[in-house]
């Protein structure tokens, strides 16, 4: 199982997703079972609806799991490098232009669904490899250090956080 991380191991604007994990979880078990809640979710909408925006300049359906899967993709990588000892500063990303280059709303949703399926399915097989060595190592990325037991949590709670702005905003059921 992996621990929680203490709050001196992420930036303190991360504890908004770390911080939706009670002390005891086991987050493998809990990103295994939000893919499945979360491919649930996307199985029900259906193209038109992935097209919708709650209002003007917010994202679409659609750039909403584009989003997430870019975002867990790019953590991942982010602990790979730091547990794999690489000591060069990791590079931010900025989210929006990341959204506009990728064009999802030409994606089919079944296709952005399996893509969302593998990247979760890579960094479940990555964090069980991990040893408590490598979990605890510490990297740089932009500007601020992490350690690579604090991305996992950070994955689960940025997709919670998506999911209930899905729930709430854009009315998915």
């Amino acid at each position: 199982m992996i621990e929680r991380p203490q709050d001196s191991e992420f930036p303190s604007y991360f504890l908004r997703y770390i911080g939706i994990y009670p002390r005891d979880v086991d987050i493998i078990d809990r990103l295994e079972k939000q893919k499945t809640a979360t491919l649930d979710l996307f199985s029900r909408i259906d193209e038109k609806k992935g097209l919708y925006r709650y209002g003007p300049g917010k994202w679409s359906v659609k750039e909403v799991l584009g989003h997430v899967t870019d975002t867990e993709r790019i953590f991942s990588y982010r602990a790979l490098a730091i547990a794999r000892h690489d000591r060069k500063t990791l590079p931010g990303f900025e989210q929006d232009e990341y959204v506009a280059a990728a064009c999802f709303d030409d994606v089919p949703l079944e296709v952005l669904a399996g893509e969302y399926r593998t990247v979760r399915d890579h960094t479940l097989a990555l964090f069980r490899g991990l040893t408590e060595e490598a979990l605890a190592n510490t990297g740089n990325i932009s500007d601020y250090r992490m350690t690579v037991r604090a991305i996992p949590f950070i994955i689960g709670g940025h997709e919670l956080h998506h999911c209930k702005i899905l729930k709430e905003q854009y009315k998915v059921r």
